[in-house]
């Protein structure tokens, strides 16, 4: 007997995209909007232009607080599951980290947000939409002394160079906020957890709304004439221009930080010599490679050839031997040529050789290229 895949999870706003036209799609389990009537191209010109409203809705929203209500638990417990370090982390600001496997791959990359001013210290989580079940399950396993629960509310992603004048329409003190901060901002009279973060390289604020008022509030802000609704089509070419991986194409259980290019994300307190140095999962396998080679690295390449270069063509050089493969890639809507993401053998981007990705048995050639493709133009 075929088994059948279970059904696709609606995201709370559904009738909402729908009543826009939206192209929906599957995604993590989830039946999400992918693009609009305009389509991809335009949503992601207008998202750096103006700004766009993208529905997250179908990532983890988590929150991490003590049993006993003391926050050195919360911090030893956390501290003991991921590269974090509280010491210098002060209340109210996010951080990016990732939630590693004793062999030092990447499980998941999370967002992070420490609240220690609040009547009991917590920590809220965002983890990838893929993962979000097996994130809780790892982090309960890794914490029992902490009460980890989801959080059950809408979560919208305001981005673009007008994101912070239409947010500030609602909430003008919105307009203080710097990048990676957050705050609760008061939206059509509804107590809204916001950061000051997003995932295409754009200012913005990515927004969780109870969910009595998140069609309310997301109606008012495309009220706005600079404000449009964008599909994870857009939010995917957005963040690939901007250099940020995605895990499950670009990073997975089998990439290392060194590897990916995401050793900032293991706090110098948390390296070798450190105050507070490993004592993470996979903190040996993860540290030895920080002070040391790595056999292949996470790149960026462009080609000028006009022909889409997408994931999993191989890289091959100038003898044809394969020498990694593409991640992500895409014709970029901003620069007008192909990007791409590679994982690629260490000694054949140290040796600067040409390179060549494989595409229905043509040989294109590639340029590796400084990340971000397109600068970040964050708040900060």
């Amino acid at each position: 007997m075929n088994e059948q895949n279970p059904p696709l999870r609606e995201i709370p706003l559904h009738a909402l995209h729908a009543g826009h036209g939206a192209r929906f799609g599957a995604f993590a389990g989830f039946r999400m909007p992918i693009q609009y009537a305009d389509g991809l191209r335009a949503e992601h010109l207008h998202t750096r232009a103006a700004a766009s409203v993208f529905d997250v809705s179908h990532m983890g929203q988590l929150r991490a607080r003590a049993r006993d209500g003391r926050r050195e638990t919360l911090y030893a417990q956390l501290e003991a599951a991921l590269p974090i370090d509280f010491a210098d982390w002060a209340d109210g600001q996010q951080r990016y980290s990732l939630l590693l496997n004793d062999a030092g791959g990447i499980d998941d990359d999370l967002m992070l947000v420490h609240l220690a001013d609040a009547d009991r210290a917590e920590v809220r989580i965002v983890a990838n939409a893929g993962n979000r079940d097996a994130d809780l399950a790892r982090l309960r396993t890794l914490c029992p002394g902490l009460a980890i629960d989801e959080i059950d509310a809408a979560l919208i992603a305001l981005q673009g160079p007008q994101a912070e004048a239409a947010l500030s329409a609602l909430d003008p003190s919105c307009a203080s906020m710097r990048f990676l901060q957050a705050r609760t901002l008061d939206l059509l009279g509804a107590r809204c957890f916001t950061t000051r973060s997003g995932y295409t390289g754009e200012d913005g604020f990515e927004i969780s709304l109870p969910l009595d008022r998140a069609q309310a509030i997301v109606e008012r802000l495309l009220d706005d004439p600079r404000v449009r609704l964008a599909g994870l089509g857009a939010r995917d070419t957005l963040r690939l221009e901007a250099g940020l991986p995605l895990h499950g194409s670009d990073i997975d259980a089998t990439t290392t930080p060194a590897e990916s290019g995401l050793s900032f994300a293991i706090p110098k307190s948390r390296r070798t010599g450190g105050a507070k140095a490993g004592g993470f999962p996979g903190a040996d396998a993860v540290l030895r490679q920080l002070g040391g080679d790595v056999p292949r690295k996470l790149a960026g390449f462009a080609s000028h050839t006009g022909v889409p270069i997408r994931a999993h063509a191989p890289i091959v050089d100038g003898s044809g031997r394969t020498v990694g493969e593409v991640s992500s890639g895409t014709l970029s809507p901003t620069l007008g040529h192909p990007i791409l993401l590679a994982r690629v053998e260490s000694a054949a981007l140290a040796s600067q050789a040409p390179l060549f990705a494989v595409v229905r048995e043509r040989r294109l050639p590639i340029e590796r290229v400084a990340l971000p493709f397109v600068p970040k133009r964050y708040r900060r």
